[in-house]
């Protein structure tokens, strides 16, 4: 295929990935309230209703490294499209959840599709913690699971020295300071995933990996993947741990 007929085919995708990627009207949105903040977090089964095309461009396009995160593995961009019709459908739930003012405005911050692919001998110290992606306070994450195939879990943790399940500006120094001598201890021993509970960090809920189902979470809560490394572990978008994340900030 010359480079101009590759081009008119991501056109054409483009076209019928705006016609394909459809939403599942009314929404059903369930609302588990978590942890002992009882944080909302939403969750959107069948979402979508056919997530093929959302998938033929994932196959087509290139991942590379997230060099501006600790995520363990590779991003390519959504399609804006995707990314404007989720957002159009789901933004006032937002703000009626979580309650935030309505003089504020939603910004996106980050759009992406995301593979976990770094086997665990290879993970930082930091990747091999439960994390929170902001302390911003109406920061949200809204992750969609697009493979029809058992993948690991998303959970939340509660850090047990200081009882933090979310991070604060006005608790995060405090957070990294307790949570320091972990890391140091941590460090010397062959590295591994997250996935079990231990004294200082408590799992508390999960949201398990189903495809078309829409998670809405704010960035301050402690969260990991229960990385599957016989199924997660994956670089190809077939048959990986394939995830759209939308990453917004309401101010």
């Amino acid at each position: 295929m010359t480079s101009s007929q590759s081009q008119r085919q991501r056109a054409q995708d483009m076209k019928n990935l705006d016609s394909l990627v459809l939403i599942n009207k009314p929404l059903n949105p369930e609302i588990h309230y978590i942890g002992e903040l009882q944080t909302p977090v939403i969750v959107i089964d069948d979402f979508t209703t056919d997530l093929s095309a959302l998938q033929n461009y994932a196959n087509q396009i290139d991942f590379n490294l997230d060099k501006g995160s600790y995520y363990p593995g590779v991003r390519a961009k959504l399609p804006r499209d995707y990314v404007i019709e989720v957002l159009n459908q789901v933004f006032q739930l937002i703000y009626d959840v979580y309650k935030i003012p309505k003089n504020l405005r939603i910004k996106p911050q980050a759009t992406y599709f995301s593979l976990i692919n770094r086997p665990p001998e290879s993970l930082t110290t930091l990747q091999r913690i439960p994390h929170f992606d902001t302390p911003a306070p109406y920061y949200f994450a809204l992750l969609q699971y697009l493979n029809d195939s058992t993948h690991g879990a998303t959970a939340f943790f509660k850090h047990q020295p200081t009882g933090y399940e979310r991070i604060t500006q006005a608790n995060m120094d405090n957070y990294f300071r307790a949570a320091e001598p972990y890391l140091q201890a941590l460090a010397p021993f062959p590295a591994k995933y997250f996935v079990d509970s231990n004294e200082y960090y408590q799992q508390y809920h999960q949201v398990d990996y189903k495809q078309h189902r829409l998670v809405i979470y704010p960035g301050n809560l402690l969260h990991s993947t229960l990385v599957d490394q016989q199924t997660d572990i994956d670089s190809n978008p077939s048959s990986g741990r394939l995830t759209a994340n939308i990453f917004i900030n309401v101010t």
